[in-house]
């Protein structure tokens, strides 16, 4: 029997899915069926990974886009499922994530008309009036599959949105009379359904911004999520190294450029400073940047000439947003890089104006990775999250990818690592807590022969429904290694409320509510719910052999490891 349900399966594989995250119900018996049919057939569908919670699956498909850069699927229940994605659903659309969401809709027929009509008491419940509503402020595109005849039509086309710049997620619904449907086969190539092209500067534009560049005294450029696409980090290294411009990074979610590079001016995210780098430049190049500077702490000088380059410069999911820019274009990054670098490479070769810059930096450089150093000596009392950081960094290879859901330790986290390969480190690009352990599965999932590493605070921790991760981690064979910053609360509410009254009774206060002391047993979670090897470290003198056995048992015994590491109390 070839129903919506088997060409909806047959679609995903075709447009590249090898993973559908499921959280399975009542509104799914033929796709149940049609994933039976295939099996008993030895026909291909994409690998159904069981998730009992729903924002992991999401954050899991996120992890596995980053990781790869193609959309796997989602697939969850009508509109309780659609809702329990929760934050994932806004981390997705935030963090420009290519996923297809698919959750069934109750029957759309109650006599008995059509197999699949309603049967169960949940059906009246479940209809509602406007199940997309719930996620149409997120995702690219939603449609609902009326008929299973043009089913592969809707697949590709929303695989096409969510694929195309700039990328996110995309949903689609089905009831289940309509995916269990009879249809005839339904031939169709997803080659005929290609994204839209990377989107280039105008070469006048770039002529100008190149020679803007080359002519100035400290050209500076930001970025914080270049790095999603690894090719365009090698042509940013290329362009800064050709200019002698220094590179900032401000809220990164990806590795955006190498650490060790002298050019590098370090990252900044919402520590109430000024940035140096930021400051003193006369020309800001914003490439690929949300939010790449917070004008109540830190901007550039008021003389400075701001261009922009971004696949999202509009920020058109955002209400309030603005940033000087003389000039500002639409385009693919590691495109415009290219286009950069053949014009200054033709035509801007000032080679004492390029050594002083160079210097300039590398001076800058030097002085903050001295002061950086000075912070992993080994403590006497109280383990620090940089000499944690710097215990993680000495086991890690080529092959491994860090998560980052650090919050208040973000910048720890960029700092001591000191990573210099594309696609070696991401963060969700959004704010949504609870990413991180879903996110470290899905790419585990996704890349197999990677070593998955997340470094995550207690709250992220608990908001990432471990006790979902940890069992899925062990059902699909996927381990990887946690460190928790446990500070015994929540840092980051305090630290808001103490920015915006620095002199309050909040200053004053033993309590503010954001305590989780004594805390619970984070490691022991992971060990209960899917057999984690669990490791507590309260001492300095303990965290280097601690740190060498978790990546042994991760390594060796291919089991997941929790290491919970107490830092100073929040």
């Amino acid at each position: 029997m070839y129903t919506t349900s088997t060409a909806f399966l047959e679609a995903l594989h075709d447009c590249g899915v090898r993973l559908l995250y499921c959280n399975f119900g009542s509104d799914h018996p033929g796709l149940i069926e049609a994933l039976a049919e295939a099996r008993a057939a030895g026909r291909t569908v994409p690998r159904v990974v069981t998730c009992p919670n729903e924002m992991v699956a999401l954050s899991a498909a996120h992890g596995s886009a980053l990781a790869t850069g193609q959309a796997q699927a989602v697939l969850v229940h009508v509109e309780c499922g659609t809702q329990a994605l929760a934050g994932a659903i806004h981390n997705a659309a935030k963090g420009r994530a290519p996923v297809l969401i698919f959750a069934g809709r109750s029957p759309v027929t109650q006599e008995g008309e059509l197999r699949g009509s309603r049967n169960e008491f949940i059906q009246w419940i479940q209809d509602v009036f406007d199940q997309h509503g719930i996620v149409r402020g997120y995702v690219k595109y939603d449609n609902e599959i009326r008929t299973g005849r043009n089913v592969k039509q809707l697949v590709t086309r929303a695989m096409q949105f969510a694929h195309s710049d700039p990328k996110g997620p995309v949903y689609l619904t089905g009831a289940r009379e309509v995916m269990d449907e009879e249809i005839p086969p339904q031939p169709l190539d997803p080659a005929d359904w290609q994204p839209i092209a990377p989107a280039a500067l105008p070469e006048d534009g770039a002529a100008a911004l190149a020679a803007e560049l080359a002519a100035a005294r400290r050209p500076l450029i930001v970025t914080s999520y270049l790095g999603r696409n690894p090719d365009a980090v090698g042509e940013l290294v290329a362009l800064a190294r050709a200019l002698g411009a220094g590179v900032l990074e401000s809220a990164p979610s990806a590795l955006n450029f190498p650490a060790d590079d002298p050019l590098y001016q370090g990252n900044q995210w919402n520590q109430p400073r000024q940035n140096a780098a930021l400051a003193e430049a006369d020309v800001v190049l914003v490439i690929d940047s949300d939010v790449p500077w917070i004008p109540t702490v830190s901007r550039p000088a008021e003389s400075a000439r701001i261009h922009h380059i971004d696949v999202d410069p509009l920020k058109q999911q955002m209400p309030l947003w603005h940033i000087p820019a003389r000039t500002v274009w639409r385009a693919d990054a590691a495109t415009a890089l290219r286009q950069l670098n053949r014009h200054v490479a033709a035509r801007h070769r000032d080679d004492s104006r390029i050594a002083e810059r160079r210097a300039h930096y590398a001076a800058r450089h030097a002085e903050r990775d001295a002061a950086l150093c000075a912070l992993e000596a080994t403590p006497s009392g109280e383990i620090t999250p940089e000499f944690a950081v710097a215990c993680i960094r000495q086991h890690l290879t080529a092959d491994s990818i860090v998560v980052s859901e650090a919050i208040s330790n973000y910048h720890t986290v960029i700092n001591h690592l000191r990573l210099g390969r594309p696609g070696s480190l991401f963060a969700s690009g959004a704010s949504s807590l609870g990413w991180s352990g879903g996110a470290a599965l899905g790419m585990k999932l996704a890349r197999p022969q990677a070593e998955v590493v997340a470094l995550v605070g207690d709250g992220s921790y608990m908001f990432s429904v471990p006790s979902s991760v940890y069992w899925i981690a062990r059902q699909y064979e996927a381990p990887f290694l946690t460190l928790v910053f446990n500070n015994r609360g929540w840092k980051s509410p305090k630290l808001s409320a103490l920015a915006v009254h620095p002199q309050g009774y909040a200053s004053r206060a033993n309590d503010l509510d954001t305590s989780f002391d004594p805390p619970p047993d984070y490691a022991g979670i992971a060990a209960a719910a899917g057999g984690a090897h669990a490791m507590t470290v309260k001492r300095p003198e303990d965290m280097e052999a601690a740190t060498a056995e978790a990546f042994r048992v991760l390594r060796e015994e291919r089991r997941c490891v929790v290491l919970d590491v107490w830092v100073p109390r929040h």
